[in-house]
């Protein structure tokens, strides 16, 4: 099969479109030949050298694909070949075909296309696990989301509306914002011109954000905590503006808040399979009745993965960014 493989740690130019050994799927996985792969912010990272892949997982990048059952290895049981599915995975979308857990897996909600599929794992997952699981957003509670226009953002604006939550966000244009707005986003901050921490305060008369989802860290993290009303709850997904921030233990103490961080990657196989199983369970249902929906910026092919990180690194996009397969 071909693979895109990073020779090299660098610049998008590292992505190497290569033939490479095809995955044999161990005890518990199946193979899938692969359809779609999202580029997600984690890819730029590890293109750059700076987040390996967890031992024994694809060295190719790539966190969530979609496509077919090609072939299931043994211990298997409730899936089957030609199957049309999506995946959460530790890495190897961006290749023609990848080994996944079984427990990984999601079947294609209705409704959508084998490659709109290949937008939903990751988001569905992050955004489920931190805003729902950890966090525990309520019918009526206000949620800010940083980054209202990346694929975390829109996916977060949905499932939070779609529990009857109030959603802000943050984003850096005013065509972003717009798009958010169509999501349903109830309130829209330029943090470029404006300080998230007086909206919100605005927005809910001075009580603050129940919830915080925040793609930043560090730059961001007294500013947060500040915007949280009391019992809030801030959680971490991202680094973009750097790992080491200063806490203000008082202020977090006064608003009887909790700081969380995670990420999905390195977790367990039990603990990814746990979240998959609860985002099919409470998330599907929607996107199959179309109250969420994958949002798509555009589609390139998977040989072009270059390309794709170009649109990530440039912030310019609304949503996900697609490498469809040769041939899909």
């Amino acid at each position: 099969m071909h693979a895109i493989t990073i020779p090299e740690a660098g610049g998008p130019e590292a992505l190497v479109w290569a033939e490479v050994a095809d995955p044999v799927p161990g005890e518990g996985e199946v193979l899938v030949e692969v359809t779609a792969a999202a580029v997600n912010r984690a890819d730029l990272l590890q293109r750059q050298g700076f987040y390996d892949p967890p031992p024994g997982a694809s060295p190719y990048p790539g966190l969530e694909c979609s496509g077919r059952i090609a072939e299931i290895g043994p211990g298997v049981s409730g899936w089957s070949v030609g199957d049309a599915v999506c995946a959460l995975l530790s890495g190897g979308g961006y290749a023609q075909k990848v080994a996944v857990p079984a427990g990984q897996l999601l079947p294609v909600p209705a409704g959508l296309s084998l490659v709109e599929a290949a937008a939903l794992p990751e988001v569905t997952c992050t955004v489920w696990s931190n805003v729902f699981m950890v966090a525990h957003l309520r019918p009526g509670e206000t949620l800010l989301v940083h980054g209202g226009s990346s694929g975390i953002g829109t996916m977060a604006i949905q499932l939070a509306k779609a529990v009857g939550a109030k959603v802000a966000v943050t984003a850096g244009s005013q065509e972003k914002l717009d798009r958010c707005a169509e999501l349903g986003a109830d309130v829209l901050i330029n943090y470029r011109e404006q300080d998230f921490v007086e909206e919100i305060a605005k927005a809910t008369d001075g009580a603050g954000a129940d919830v915080i989802l925040d793609n930043m860290g560090a730059k961001y993290l007294d500013r947060n905590v500040k915007a949280l009303a009391v019992n809030g709850r801030l959680a971490i997904i991202g680094m973009q503006g750097g790992v080491k921030g200063e806490l203000n233990i008082a202020t977090l103490l006064n608003k009887r808040a909790a700081v969380s961080a995670t990420s999905l990657r390195a977790r367990p196989l039990h603990e990814k399979a746990a979240i998959v199983a609860a985002v099919r369970e409470h998330v599907w249902p929607l996107v199959t009745d179309g109250h969420v929906r994958p949002v798509i910026d555009q589609e390139l092919p998977m040989e072009a993965a270059r390309d794709g990180h170009r649109v990530l690194e440039a912030s310019g996009h609304v949503g996900k960014v697609l490498l469809v397969a040769p041939g899909a």
